[in-house]
């Protein structure tokens, strides 16, 4: 399902930290399959996926991106080896008008790569921008539009900034994080887990 070799072929930047962009790692069949079978989000916020239920496509591809295989191909394009580091995968679904705003990750993750399982995007909001710094937005190495196929990854740092204009709405990924320690995993799966059962008591669902 996964096409590995566009992403072992995609260009890898250095600056202003490690990155790469890869589009069309699903062809246009395995991607209308699995938004099919997206699971159903009717608010903003990463979603642990014990706490959705999904379809056969969507499963499919989570497997394989949960895969060592899957992992090693990360690994070497982004120079680390993530091959001890736990992998916690979450889902979005939808975009709040605070999010995006410029960050860095935590320390407690190691590198982190999303999937994007839109539509054609044609919005001005909601494109991930690689920044160069913590203050400006429009100060950016990459912009990376939200199509369905398209996957971004890179090496967390302390500048590794990003962020993306504001965007209410649909806005479907999956993202991967490799964790520091099994200890930062269960911290942030606890974290996630409880705002999600918390929005889904709010969203009455």
């Amino acid at each position: 399902m996964l096409n590995r070799e566009i992403i072992a072929q995609a260009p890898v930047a250095t600056a202003p930290f490690r990155f790469l962009v890869a589009y069309g790692v699903l062809s246009a069949v395995d991607l209308a399959a699995v938004r099919a079978d997206f699971p159903s989000i009717g608010a903003a916020g990463l979603f642990p996926l014990s706490q959705l239920r999904y379809g056969e496509a969507f499963a499919r591809m989570i497997g394989e991106l949960s895969s060592p295989g899957f992992g090693k191909v990360i690994s070497d394009r982004l120079g680390l080896d993530l091959a001890g580091h736990p992998l916690m995968i979450t889902v979005r679904g939808r975009c709040h008008k605070r999010d995006g705003r410029i960050h860095a990750d935590s320390r407690s993750k190691v590198a982190t790569c999303v999937l994007y399982l839109n539509d054609v995007w044609d919005e001005s909001g909601g494109r991930l921008r690689m920044l160069h710094s913590a203050t400006d937005l429009d100060d950016y190495a990459a912009e990376v539009p939200p199509d369905g196929g398209t996957l971004a990854a890179y090496v967390r740092t302390d500048r590794s900034w990003h962020g993306h204009r504001p965007y209410v709405g649909e806005r479907r990924y999956v993202m991967l994080n490799w964790m520091a320690s099994k200890a930062a995993l269960g911290r942030e799966l606890a974290r996630h887990g409880l705002s999600a059962l918390l929005k889904r008591h709010l969203l009455g669902t």
